[in-house]
């Protein structure tokens, strides 16, 4: 898959673990941070793969104030995932 996972149940398996480290404040790899902001990018965005226009429905976050969050994120983590940008995370 293009954005850092072997195939679909890579994605569900490294997810999950992706997930326990942000609960858990651990330290997290430049490729990890990587994935996980384009996954979040995409599951904001993407109707055909996230909530898309859903997404004040199933989160009761708007709009404006997520991508206000996202862009947050994004320039917070700029440093780390620049050398991803327009490649896939290894």
């Amino acid at each position: 898959m293009a954005i850092g996972f072997a195939d679909f149940p890579d994605l569900i398996e490294k997810s999950r673990g992706l997930r326990e480290m942000l609960a858990k404040d651990s330290l997290i790899s430049c490729a990890d941070w990587a994935r996980i902001l384009l996954g979040v990018e995409i599951v904001f965005i993407s109707d055909l793969a996230g909530s898309g226009v859903e997404w004040s429905v199933t989160t009761g976050f708007g709009d404006e104030f997520t991508v206000s969050t996202i862009r947050s994120i994004q320039r917070k983590l700029a440093g780390l995932v620049r050398p991803y940008y327009g490649r896939r995370p290894q």
